[in-house]
């Protein structure tokens, strides 16, 4: 069994782990670990409402307005819970749309595309010199693949650049489009101060950088990526990087938000060592970062997260990694798989001019790279298309409403007994609507999300990578095997080559038998 980099499946059961890590882990993934500050506060309510109610005054009010807004609330938080559910089921739905047009397109690649392509005029190559061309074409399209299910895992997540373990070396030597955000950005980065456009960017192979930063050849200064609004803290994979820039200038349209810790390379020219691959390549970051609990994840502590993120200071902890993955969704600089598409449809544009694949082929590739496309907008408007804040916030003030006034209602009929049925009733409305915020954006690291890492690895990468593992099989090893031996009738076992000696008379008998 292949050893991975990385545990490509966090979802699945660990066996070394006890019973009760594994029972904290379930506590951990629902709705009550979110919810119960809201749970100690009415049930800390329904008591004092209890105890003046039955000690001070008597403050109890007529039930009809509890069974007329029940009902109502009812309904409406069953459909915000059936919203999330279903961007939920549409993205779990968009990435086996992503799996399908891999395999169908790689397949279609790797058997359908000839071996050898026609010879120039003027090409002094070998017949194995171009089988062993079209074998790296193939190879490196199939890579391009892989490379867009790796993207968009990382595109999701919010997470930006290529320098990651999984990734760079799919794309490091594809030059670099200057394509728009593939999401709303809080920066406009497409025209200047004086409103001016910005000058045109060039192709640049990724391999060709000097580091994760850009390097200015005439100056030979590190351009920075543009800094980030409203003091946004860096994504989860981040990692410190201090470089003396002075003053700041605005990052190039190709430039991308590359995270590295510079202080292992020091000079330029070591950086540029590690960046190539020639020394070291301890620069990628990990494929997926998941962040850990911390204290800050915590009632009352998780009050103080959004305050020291607007502030710029790096806080850790699942809350804060939530909302630094809600913050870089809106500053995503470049759309990486959209790019890797247009270096896919090159491809077929090439086999076309070459005249080396009928027109069914071709239509096939298109309809598997439109698959991809199709799928990348879907899960971007599953991204980038919240719950309506008006609504978001009505519904959790009637729910609120509700459940202060649940106790003067139903205390006359239930006496004490108030108190737990205020907690279970605002377990059972704020449980739906903490699980419903959770899962309307299934790309994270929380374990209610969408296994992105067991899809693009455990799926993708390992089934391209058996595709690619053999030659495409001749129709004469498998069909003419002695092994089948019950092609016509399950009774005789007769291998083909006994079938072809009896001849076609023997097989329309063998056929018409029933």
């Amino acid at each position: 069994m292949e050893t991975s980099f990385y545990s490509a499946d966090p979802f699945s059961s660990n066996r070394n782990a006890g019973s009760l890590h594994r029972f904290v882990s379930a506590v951990l993934a629902t709705a009550v670990f979110r919810c119960w500050p809201l749970l100690l506060f009415f049930s800390g309510w329904a008591t004092a409402v209890s105890v003046i109610n039955h000690s001070v005054h008597n403050l109890t009010i007529q039930p009809t307005l509890l069974t007329v807004i029940g009902t109502v609330l009812g309904f409406v938080v069953s459909y915000r819970t059936t919203a999330s559910f279903e961007r939920y089921n549409e993205g779990r739905r968009l990435w086996s749309q992503i799996i399908l047009g891999s395999r169908t397109m790689a397949r279609t690649i790797w058997f359908h595309v000839p071996e050898m392509m026609p010879v120039a005029k003027d090409d002094p190559s070998t017949p194995e010199q171009r089988k062993a061309r079209v074998l790296i074409e193939k190879k490196t399209v199939i890579n391009l693949i892989e490379a867009f299910g790796v993207s968009v895992k990382h595109y999701l997540r919010g997470e930006e650049g290529v320098y990651y373990v999984d990734l760079y070396h799919l794309v490091k030597y594809l030059p670099s489009y200057a394509l728009p955000p593939g999401m709303p950005s809080l920066v406009d980065v497409t025209s200047s101060a004086d409103g001016s456009s910005l000058r045109s960017p060039q192709l640049r192979a990724r391999g060709d950088s000097t580091g994760p930063a850009d390097i200015d050849t005439r100056s030979g200064d590190i351009l920075q990526p543009l800094p980030s609004p409203i003091g946004l803290p860096p994504p989860a994979t981040a990692r410190k990087v201090s470089v003396q820039t002075s003053p700041p200038m605005p990052a190039r349209l190709t430039s991308r938000a590359r995270t590295f810790d510079e202080k292992k390379y020091g000079d330029k020219s070591s950086m540029h060592s590690a960046i190539s691959g020639v020394e070291r390549e301890d620069f990628l970051l990990p494929a997926r970062s998941p962040p850990k609990y911390h204290l800050l994840d915590l009632f009352p502590f998780s009050l103080l997260v959004g305050v020291l993120a607007k502030r710029g200071k790096e806080v850790k902890g699942k809350k804060a990694a939530r909302m630094r993955a809600r913050l870089r969704s809106k500053t995503v600089t470049h759309n990486l798989p959209l790019e890797i598409s247009l270096y896919l449809s090159s491809y077929i544009a090439t086999l076309q001019e070459r005249n080396v694949v009928p027109p069914p082929t071709a239509t096939t590739l298109f309809a598997a790279l439109n698959q991809l496309v199709d799928a990348l907008t879907g899960l971007e408007r599953i991204l980038t298309t919240p719950i309506p804040f008006s609504y978001r916030v009505h519904l959790w003030s009637v729910t609120i409403l509700y459940c202060l006034l649940l106790p003067f209602q139903i205390w006359a009929t239930l006496k004490w007994i108030t108190i737990p049925a205020t907690a279970l009733a605002s377990f059972i409305f704020f449980g739906f609507l903490v699980a419903g915020e959770e899962i309307e954006n299934p790309f994270g690291y929380d374990k209610n999300d969408l296994n992105l890492d067991h899809f693009t690895h455990n799926i993708i990468r390992n089934e391209l990578r058996a595709i690619t593992a053999l030659p495409r099989p001749e129709l004469e090893s498998w069909v003419f095997s002695m092994f089948n031996d019950q092609i016509f009738t399950s009774d005789d076992r007769v291998a083909p080559d006994e079938w072809m000696q009896r001849g076609l008379g023997r097989i329309q008998g063998a056929l018409a038998t029933i």
